[in-house]
């Protein structure tokens, strides 16, 4: 018998977002402004709802979550598409392609319940405002946290474990600038039907959990506001959800459209940009949502700036 030759990949080659230089390099310049941000902002946030009492309120606590999870992604990728750009090369390890698709799963997925969680936080705390303190407890809050990143950790698991229990052995080029699991999935040497269907149910029934629950706690709030005979009760109602709803708009926005609707052979670059807009800007516009129009926050960031001048004028 003669022995069949198989060649595994040891690495993947992403296309990436340019091959122009002069373009890869403007790419570098705007990529790096936005990591910066999106790290300073999102750590900036959690600092803040840390060091002021006044924020020490269940809402706080889960964006503060939710910004960990921004850091996290927005690092499991882009200081890899910057070193990329930098060099003009899209070589990743095959380890680093797992360890990639793991790490945005696993936030992503966080992201996704966290969402869920931050809409039931509102429902309580507008429907039930008696008992508010007693059902989100500090016990509770915990309870919660972790079993978002427990759900988050299982479902990303399963992923990445239903997708490299192929075998690849042929191509390795990715028409992507990360490691994006339905495009490795596409390169597998053995049938994937089963993985996909699985992938498929997994998917569907982890957004559908968080947005049947945002959908239903909204509604629920709205039902209660609209019975509000006060204009300015009402008004404090909506303020209170409206950047949460503003995230959860761009958040699902982008899934969807990233996730949900068929790919096309010839819409590579729509899906690159879709991808870019996910992966590079969203991280990004979180903290800035939640901080725009808060007067909690602001009034924390004028009590922070007025103890460093008082420091420094002594």
């Amino acid at each position: 018998m003669v022995a069949e030759n198989f060649t595994f990949v040891t690495e993947f080659t992403l296309e990436g977002l340019s091959k122009h230089r002069k373009t890869q390099t403007l790419l570098f310049m705007a990529i790096l402004l936005i990591y910066t941000l999106t790290i300073v902002g999102n750590l900036g946030v959690i600092m803040l709802v840390r060091s002021d009492s006044r924020l020490h309120t269940p809402m706080y606590f889960f964006l503060t979550h939710l910004s960990g999870t921004e850091i996290c992604y927005a690092t499991s990728t882009e200081p890899q598409m910057l070193a990329h750009l930098l060099d003009g090369k899209g070589i990743l390890s095959f380890t680093g392609c797992v360890a990639q698709i793991f790490v945005l799963l696993f936030m992503g997925t966080a992201e996704n319940f966290l969402l869920g969680i931050m809409a039931y936080d509102r429902y309580l705390a507008i429907f039930h405002p008696l008992l508010y303190s007693i059902t989100m407890s500090r016990c509770r809050q915990w309870q919660l946290a972790c079993s978002c990143w427990a759900a988050a950790f299982l479902f990303s698991l399963t992923y990445v474990c239903c997708t490299f229990s192929h075998s690849y052995c042929g191509p390795n080029h990715i028409d992507h600038f990360i490691c994006d699991m339905p495009l490795v999935l596409k390169l597998a040497c053995d049938d994937t039907h089963t993985t996909q269907a699985i992938i498929s149910v997994m998917a569907g029934l982890g957004l559908m959990i968080p947005i049947s629950l945002i959908m239903t706690s909204y509604g629920l709030i709205l039902f209660s506001v609209l019975k509000m005979r006060s204009t300015s009760g009402q008004h404090k109602a909506f303020s209170t959800c409206a950047s949460h709803l503003m995230v959860v708009t761009v958040f699902y926005g982008t899934v969807i459209s990233m996730y949900m609707v068929p790919r096309s052979s010839t819409s590579s670059n729509r899906d690159k940009q879709i991808a870019v807009f996910y992966v590079v800007v969203t991280p990004l516009l979180n903290p800035i949502i939640y901080t725009l129009r808060n007067k909690d926050v602001h009034g924390a960031v004028s009590k922070v700036l007025w103890r460093r001048s008082l420091g420094q004028k002594s």
